[in-house]
């Protein structure tokens, strides 16, 4: 079985780290070294940094800030935002990254995943899926969580595992940054309907929160970022405790 991962999340906007709630009113976090680097000394298991306005800026992941990480970190770390083409992932793990992350460019362009795996192995290619729950039907969301598509999550998720992708980050944006709780329901039917791993993101506030989602789900990891942010929770603390419930912890 594989052992769950603790996953820092940290949303970059303008070199800072940021977060929000919905998707929305955000609030600034701290800098992103500094943050990655506690956050590796309390054990986290991975990092993602996702440039958050990138895609809606249109213009590229700041490279020199990857550099700037890499050479900070011993851990895995993810890069996602603003990435559409295989020219933008090679400069991304030329300096330093060992995944990318795509959402909007892979919905715009399916056949991108394909080419990316292809090019770098599907081991490195993370497609992140900003999911909502409405009129009775879980939807995708692109352009940081602004637009809804006509794809169907379910849908989506099966079709990105087909054309390469070798992991799935899965928000749930009805939770995003409420502290209630992940969405239990749609990262439940999701990681039982694909045989790639999938990250559970959205609505981390509590321990149990952590142990829900790994108990009730075939989530392989769990992705949070307001309680790491603002000292709410210590990420040594929490895989304590998780392994005293039991739970396989890396």
């Amino acid at each position: 079985m594989l052992k769950k991962r603790i996953i820092p999340c940290l949303d970059i906007k303008d070199g800072t780290t940021v977060k929000g709630i919905n998707f929305e009113s955000l609030r600034n976090a701290g800098n992103p070294i500094d943050l990655a680097k506690k956050y590796e000394n309390e054990g986290a298991d991975e990092l993602v940094f996702l440039d958050i306005t990138a895609t809606i800026e249109e213009r590229k992941t700041f490279v020199e800030l990857v550099k700037n990480i890499a050479k900070e970190l011993s851990i895995p770390f993810t890069v996602g935002g603003g990435i559409s083409s295989v020219e933008d992932v090679r400069k991304l793990l030329e300096a330093g990254a060992d995944k990318i992350s795509i959402n909007s460019s892979a919905v715009k362009n399916p056949q991108l995943i394909s080419d990316l795996a292809k090019e770098f192995g599907s081991q490195c290619i993370v497609v992140a899926i900003d999911t909502k729950f409405v009129e009775h039907q879980d939807w995708v969301f692109v352009k940081g969580g602004r637009e809804r598509t006509d794809l169907k999550t379910l849908d989506w998720a099966k079709k990105v595992e087909k054309l390469g992708a070798g992991e799935i980050l899965l928000t749930s944006m009805d939770g995003d940054g409420t502290k209630n709780g992940f969405g239990l329901r749609i990262t439940k039917l999701i990681s039982e309907s694909v045989n790639i791993p999938v990250i559970a993101s959205g609505g981390a506030g509590k321990i149990e929160d952590f142990e829900n989602v790994f108990n009730q789900t075939k989530a392989t990891g769990a992705l949070a970022a307001s309680i790491f942010h603002f000292n709410e929770m210590r990420i040594d603390d929490l895989k304590n405790e998780l392994k005293n419930r039991k739970i396989a912890i890396r």
